[in-house]
């Protein structure tokens, strides 16, 4: 058994949607040093996107490792530009990681429905919709032997509640668990796995107590210290790899115990002290 055939991803041709900052760049970083030959990454604003390719730099033969394209995600309109400017230069995509997304906090008794739709839409209408878009794509890599892979940007928040008024965000991330799950059972016949990675506390714009405060965050978690990129990264690779190929509709929770291992305050300090 080698590992490099488990965990390796030499050659392949991925997309990650969100993937110029964040818990989209460590995907990236994560697939780049897996052997990935290119990683394409989507966003509405170039800048952040040209920083990214530059940070990253080219391969031997002096081509750019990641390639952008921007795209608004949220329509319909932005999915189809994705797919299309994606089908132009490639004739297969082994990966899609649907990371892009959103949050919006609001009082419950003034929460917007352009806030609720906001999120709804690019959580949830956007992995469904890109995926179906890319299907051909998808299938064109895939085989029994080794299965083309589409993974889900969840939540830990789409498992337990946060003390948050974030109603459609938490809404959002446990139907895109959900998703995953029947998504799953329509594409394994094409030889597509589908999965879902739940983070917890990671630094990024979506989790600015993580980023601003990573001290105060990792005091409620079980293992003492908030996600790193090593982390993400990991859990990627394992899903996008041959180590993965078994794995099918599950969410893997990456969030250092806090959905399965935080006691609630009255057991964890019982008497009270």
């Amino acid at each position: 058994m080698n590992l490099k055939e488990l965990f390796g991803l030499d050659g392949r041709v991925a997309l990650v949607t969100g993937g110029s900052r964040g818990i989209g760049k460590m995907f990236v970083e994560g697939l780049l040093a897996a052997g990935c030959a290119r990683v394409y990454i989507s966003a509405r604003k170039r800048e952040q996107m040209e920083e990214t390719i530059a940070e990253f730099g080219a391969d031997s033969q002096g081509n750019d490792r990641v390639i952008g394209i921007q795209a608004d995600l949220s329509q319909m309109d932005g999915m189809q530009h994705l797919a299309d400017e994606l089908a132009a230069r490639e004739e297969k995509l082994d990966i899609l990681i649907n990371n892009a997304g959103a949050a919006w906090g609001q009082d419950f008794l003034e929460f917007s429905e352009a806030g609720w739709h906001r999120t709804m839409d690019l959580n949830v209408k956007t992995p469904f919709f890109l995926t179906q878009k890319l299907h051909g794509l998808l299938a064109a890599a895939a085989s029994a032997e080794r299965p083309a892979k589409v993974i889900h940007v969840s939540s830990i928040d789409g498992i337990r509640i946060n003390p948050w008024e974030t109603y459609a965000y938490q809404a959002s991330k446990a139907a895109v668990i959900q998703l995953t799950r029947r998504m799953a059972a329509r594409l394994i016949t094409d030889n597509i796995v589908v999965t879902s990675i739940a983070p917890g506390a990671f630094a990024s714009e979506m989790n600015r107590a993580a980023k601003d405060a990573p001290d105060a965050s990792a005091a409620g978690i079980p293992a003492k210290r908030i996600g790193t990129k090593e982390d993400m990264a990991s859990a990627a690779i394992y899903l996008c790899s041959r180590a993965g190929d078994y794995v099918v509709g599950e969410t893997l929770v990456v969030d250092g115990g806090i959905v399965n291992a935080l006691l609630p305050s009255h057991f964890a300090n019982p008497a009270g002290s």
